[in-house]
């Protein structure tokens, strides 16, 4: 049996679990979530971990894989952008226990989710059917808006691919969009609109104050959605939208896997009429879109489970 220590470190949360690989099986056995904003370095998340009641550690894991949100350099060091602080796995103490700890994008751990017992729990969102060998487009709204790829690069054998498409430019169409472009330019004092301002926890929060005035944190909007809300049907043609760029980019046509606190704590988004009108709205490629298959997933500790597969992987190469 090998001992799997994994951590999916968000904007907001930082998961951490243990898993055990027995016998081709991957069982996950706990978790405990910390806080990153209250954390001034990943050492102080690791002191926090140590006094929790996880039963692994980085001196007793067989493999351990750290999932972050921002681009890895080298599988060693990440610059995050949506954290107080940067990550670098050479600069830490010996005494961490993380001197062979993976570090990875966190939406490439997700990728590798869709291969985990996690997937079965996952919701069909539109019906349809994955073309074999074609790519897997994960896309998943939290803190930011996160991009990856799943390819089959031999019979059974998959790669992930990582993607900062959230820091690309969003398309806005039409004069209610481009005002509430214009608005996010001057609610956060930025030239540039990217896709982690729009299709995020703090781009539905931006859409309330936008249409109401209303000043309220991402949850208490998403707690009063209705599906006469503006900001929920503005929300989910943005999410739609974006799902239909990367998906016709990469040519996923072996389905598209929505994830993401936002999204999966409020499947109404993904379940709302203008998502599935701006993902399939192609008067070239419809018929394409109509064909893929789209899931969304609802486990909240969907990326630990992606990090444990890709231990597990490491494990068997090694």
């Amino acid at each position: 049996m090998k001992r799997i220590l994994v951590a999916d470190i968000g904007g907001t949360n930082s998961r951490f679990a243990a898993f055990t690989h027995s016998d081709g099986e991957l069982r996950r056995e706990a978790s405990v979530w910390l806080s990153t904003t209250q954390a001034a370095s990943f050492e102080q998340l690791l002191e926090q971990l140590a006094a929790s009641s996880l039963p692994c550690s980085p001196h007793t894991a067989d493999a351990i894989v750290l999932a972050v949100a921002g681009p890895v350099e080298h599988g060693k060091r990440a610059a995050l952008p949506n954290i107080a602080w940067d990550l670098d796995l050479r600069t830490l103490p010996a005494s961490c226990g993380c001197a062979n700890a993976l570090l990875v994008n966190d939406f490439l751990a997700q990728a590798y989710a869709c291969l985990s017992p996690a997937m079965r729990e996952a919701t069909p969102i539109l019906s349809g059917t994955p073309v074999a060998d074609a790519p897997i487009a994960i896309l998943g709204a939290g803190t930011g808006f996160g991009h990856a790829l799943l390819i089959e690069v031999s019979p059974g054998q998959y790669k992930a691919i990582p993607s900062e498409g959230g820091h690309a430019h969003f398309p806005f169409i039409g004069p209610e969009e481009n005002a509430f472009a214009d608005f996010l330019r001057k609610e956060t004092g930025r030239p540039q609109v990217i896709g982690d301002m729009v299709v995020s926890g703090s781009g539905i929060r931006n859409l309330h104050t936008f249409f109401t005035g209303e000043r309220l944190p991402s949850r208490e909007v998403t707690s009063r959605l209705t599906q006469a809300s503006p900001e929920l049907a503005l929300f989910a043609r943005f999410l739609g939208r974006a799902c239909h760029d990367f998906v016709l980019k990469t040519l996923a046509l072996g389905g598209l896997v929505i994830t993401g606190g936002v999204a999966s704590g409020n499947p109404c988004i993904v379940r709302h009429p203008a998502f599935a009108e701006a993902f399939l709205d192609s008067d070239t490629h419809g018929h394409l879109l109509r064909n893929i298959p789209v899931h969304l997933n609802t486990n909240e500790e969907f990326g630990l489970w992606g990090a444990a597969q890709l231990a597990v992987m490491h494990l068997n190469r090694s």
